[in-house]
């Protein structure tokens, strides 16, 4: 697959999200768990959100239960988790597998485009893609959404 525009996911609410329809906007997606000592990083992802959508970026948050079993809801428990918590309103697709053989197929180009290192190791990975859908950059879940580097990155985007 040549770019990210390439994929399709499912909302949360179960509605096809192919990424081809974001085609000309920069993208921020992230594996996301509700149980994950990196779960408040919604907050900043959400504030990303609010601070950039005008300018054309897409946040989109991507639940998994792949590390430590830290995504177990349904998705209407992960919609009203993130709602009532962190106020999300950036889209959240319904949950995947970002690694192993079920991993989705975003994630596996994603790692592979980004070298060795850029694989999904934990809740939280953020790739960035940019407008004409390739990956621009990666950031292990340590990188906190309001980190300099990651907004920058994101501002270089735009």
């Amino acid at each position: 697959m040549a770019s990210a525009y390439d994929f399709n996911f499912e909302t949360i609410q179960g509605k096809p999200y192919p990424l081809a329809d974001l085609a000309g906007r920069p993208m921020v997606v992230v594996n996301t768990a509700s149980k994950c000592a990196f779960t408040p990083q919604y907050k900043g992802l959400e504030a990303l959100w609010t601070a950039y959508k005008d300018k054309g970026l897409v946040v989109i948050g991507v639940p998994c239960n792949d590390f430590g079993g830290q995504e177990p809801g349904s998705h209407e428990e992960i919609a009203t988790f993130c709602e009532l918590n962190y106020g999300v309103n950036f889209p959240v697709m319904g949950k995947v597998h970002v690694k192993g053989e079920h991993a989705h197929p975003f994630f596996t180009w994603a790692g592979r485009e980004g070298g060795m290192l850029a694989a999904p190791k934990w809740n939280f990975f953020k790739y960035l893609i940019d407008k004409n859908g390739a990956l621009s950059d990666w950031f292990a879940s340590v990188t906190s959404p309001s980190a300099r580097k990651f907004t920058a990155a994101i501002e270089k985007m735009l």
